[in-house]
């Protein structure tokens, strides 16, 4: 299975296919589908989910993927770098790339927000529309367009229930896992006590319902997410390990490596040279 690159920071292409071959191949950006019309399934590394019209699929770098057709189908796809997610200013959204590399653990439309539908549509059909009619400015356009597209697959992923909750889980949880993913690169605001302090909780009551509502405590679900994270970063990006050090705010490359090789059994460097 061959790398597929971009050679440009975004990228807009629309395909209309019933030829398996069109998409065979290992991400290194990061790609939203959008089905126009159509139906089959995606293999997205070892997870097979159906696509069907109205389907926005996010697939994040690194990711192996196959499509297979079941009837003629209509693609959009909207293609953007790592780099691009990461210097753009999201304004009120921290972190953009952490999120979108949630949907690494998730398969299939991401789009669950039944308001966010209307809004997709309208800003696909205006993709479509530049694509196919370029003018004066269209390129800062088509970013406006894009950007758009990219809070919206994040608004989507952020609402989605984690894997352990159950299906009656309660609104404070969540709220309470969108706060730690929200916040994960600043240790101070993840400390027990100000989560606590921040949901109105003891922390004696926040540990006891954490653990409750999600089958694992609340320092092992956020131990968990930044070490999935940091793997993430090693494998996925340029990113030096004293650059993942800051990000994280880990004191030192010693700090880092003493907390990967708990799970891990080896140092970072050890563990990016294995993996790749």
């Amino acid at each position: 299975m061959k790398k597929e690159n971009i050679d440009q920071l975004v990228k807009i292409e629309y395909h209309q296919t019933d030829n398996l071959s069109l998409i065979d191949s290992q991400l290194t950006f990061f790609q939203i589908y959008y089905v126009i019309s159509g139906k089959g399934t995606f293999k997205i590394n070892n997870n097979i989910a159906c696509f069907s019209e109205g389907s926005l699929i996010l697939l994040t770098p690194n990711d192996q993927q196959h499509l297979e057709i079941i009837e003629k189908t209509e693609l959009l796809l909207v293609k953007f770098s790592e780099r691009y997610v990461k210097d753009y200013k999201w304004n009120s959204i921290n972190s953009m790339d952490c999120l979108l590399y949630r949907a690494s653990y998730l398969s299939g439309c991401i789009l669950q927000n039944k308001p966010d539908i209307v809004l997709v549509n309208s800003i696909v059909s205006s993709l479509l529309h530049c694509l196919n009619h370029p003018d004066l400015y269209h390129e800062e356009l088509t970013l406006h367009y894009v950007n758009a597209l990219i809070v919206i697959a994040a608004r989507n992923i952020s609402k989605m229930r984690p894997e352990n909750l159950p299906s009656n889980a309660d609104k404070r949880i969540l709220d309470i896992i969108n706060y730690i993913q929200g916040n994960i690169h600043d240790p101070e605001l993840l400390k027990v006590s100000v989560i606590a302090r921040e949901f109105g909780l003891s922390e004696t009551y926040l540990g006891s319902y954490f653990k409750r509502q999600c089958g694992e405590t609340i320092q092992y679900y956020i131990l968990n997410y930044k070490m999935r994270l940091i793997e993430h970063r090693l494998l996925f990006s340029d990113m030096r390990i004293n650059e993942i050090v800051t990000e994280f705010g880990f004191s030192d490359e010693s700090h880092l490596n003493k907390f990967f090789k708990k799970k891990h059994h080896m140092s970072l460097t050890e563990f990016k040279k294995q993996r790749k």
